[in-house]
């Protein structure tokens, strides 16, 4: 029923940026909380970012104070700022959501994206 596209990965050296965007689509009548994840080669995929439908933020303790997420509601759209970028920032990033439909409002349902790349070069 739904879909959540990325984009805005890439290459980038060390202390650039990147602005990560994620879209959701479908008959959606609201988004509850929205995330990013990242999931380094041979590690298992963590937390980055996340934001609750009040604003309410929460940030992996290696990216405060260099990341910001952010979301429009009206566009169904959360985006993931990354600033003084690390090579150990070097993951695939994804997109998550709990989406709930318009034709089932008591059901949340949990969508990842496709995931996009992000590396970093010494």
């Amino acid at each position: 029923q739904g879909q959540l596209v990325e984009s805005g990965g890439g290459l980038v050296q060390a202390g650039g940026s990147l602005r990560l965007s994620c879209a959701a689509s479908g008959r959606i009548f609201s988004i509850n909380a929205m995330g990013w994840y990242r999931q380094a080669p041979g590690k298992q995929r963590e937390l980055v970012a996340a934001v609750t439908s009040d604003g309410v933020t929460n940030y992996a303790d290696s990216v405060k104070g260099r990341f910001t997420i952010s979301r429009d509601s009206a566009k169904n759209t959360v985006y993931l700022e990354m600033n003084n970028l690390k090579p150990e920032d070097t993951a695939v990033y994804y997109c998550n959501a709990g989406l709930v439909f318009e034709d089932n409002h008591y059901d949340e349902y949990d969508y990842w994206g496709q995931g996009t790349q992000v590396t970093v070069s010494s």
